[in-house]
């Protein structure tokens, strides 16, 4: 494996909060961190950047030791090849976007005429050089997101920060600069680390992510299989995914914690020692699981279970019901069912899935 890109072995404190994280980040490669508020994306993205140490471990950049209370090396900020795209932009007001593009080379000892040359080759790439003279109040959404990338490009790092790049557009400008921001990030020659909350974002921008709850990495992997296999409630919620944890039985079954069961085809369980359980998790898809008004006599799915009814949601194109059960689940179905299934808080149902689709694999957390 190359050693250049970062490597990140520390663990950070912040009042009473305490992170600890283990992971890499290759040359162009972009790797997602996803996480709940409160989770620790923001105390290491300051770390990163330099404006707060850590408290063990290292941070390595390129073979070069940014942070390593053991050795005591520490680079401060403004020496780290490290650009940095907040999620609100922060460009100078008083200052022209050309003159913001050249802040950062100028910041290195350049000339001013130097840095607004370096700034114009960026402006082009950018698409922004006729917009050179004007102020960051005059621009777009847009305009002000490649700006902003622009600035943080300007002075060659060997890593970029991106901190919810994507929100504070709309919807219909962060379909185009996504895709935008995409192009540019495969053409980055450094290592890039991308906040987000957004599950699209992730899966579209990303090569890797990286899921933190409660100041822990939870997960780490390629996007789909992230989203295949969700570890957690929190990852499964942003995918969409119900997903449920319990104890494979020799039968092929899975006893859920929550109550109730599950079968699912094909899964190849681990061996373990006589009398040793084996943990599992369970992910079902809202749209793999069917809604029948009494129970289904015929019915081929192997899984089928009652429930009741405790909520609905008219999603863009399908409605998803909400049920209580054993185990409860979310569940997709089209308008047109809805309305024939006659559905309401509180009316009982059936629920059913194929095992076909229905997904069990180890529960590495335990």
């Amino acid at each position: 494996m190359s050693e250049l890109g970062l490597r990140v072995r520390a663990g950070m404190r912040r009042q009473q909060f305490h992170l600890e994280v283990d992971f890499r980040v290759n040359s162009r490669e972009v790797l997602g961190v996803l996480g709940p508020n409160g989770a620790g994306k923001t105390t290491l993205l300051r770390a990163l950047s330099g404006l707060d140490p850590i408290a063990s471990g290292e941070i390595v950049l390129d073979r070069q030791v940014l942070d390593s209370p053991e050795s005591g090396a520490f680079v401060p900020a403004e020496q780290r090849q490290v650009g940095f795209v907040f999620q609100n932009y922060r460009l100078f007001p008083h200052l022209s976007v050309r003159d913001n593009v050249a802040f950062g080379p100028r910041s290195t000892g350049q000339s001013a005429a130097m840095a607004r040359q370096v700034a114009d080759g960026w402006l082009n790439r950018f698409g922004l050089l006729a917009l050179a003279d004007r102020k960051p109040a005059r621009l777009s959404g847009g305009q002000a997101q490649r700006a902003a990338l622009a600035r943080a490009l300007a002075t060659d790092p060997r890593l970029l920060l991106l901190d919810e790049p994507l929100a504070a557009l709309d919807a219909e400008t962060r379909l185009s600069i996504r895709a935008e921001l995409r192009r540019h990030l495969r053409e980055y020659q450094g290592a890039t680390l991308l906040v987000t909350h957004d599950p699209l974002e992730a899966m579209v921008l990303t090569d890797r992510l990286l899921v933190l709850e409660n100041g822990r990495v939870v997960q780490q992997g390629p996007p789909a299989e992230i989203a295949r296999r969700p570890a957690t409630q929190y990852v499964a919620r942003l995918v969409g995914l119900n997903l449920y944890s319990g104890k494979q039985t020799s039968d092929g079954s899975v006893e859920l914690d929550g109550g109730g069961s599950l079968v699912a085809a094909g899964f190849d369980h681990p061996h373990t020692a006589a009398g040793a359980s084996s943990r599992v998790l369970v992910a079902v898809r809202p749209s793999a699981i069917a809604l029948h008004p009494r129970r289904p006599e015929h019915a081929s799915p192997r899984n089928v279970w009652p429930g009741h009814v405790t909520g609905l949601e008219m999603l863009t194109d399908r409605v998803r019901v909400q049920v209580s059960g054993a185990p409860s689940a979310l569940v997709d179905i089209t308008a047109a069912a809805a309305a024939e299934l006659d559905l309401s808080d509180g009316r009982q149902v059936w629920l059913s899935a194929k095992a076909t689709e229905v997904d069990s694999y180890p529960d590495v957390a335990t």
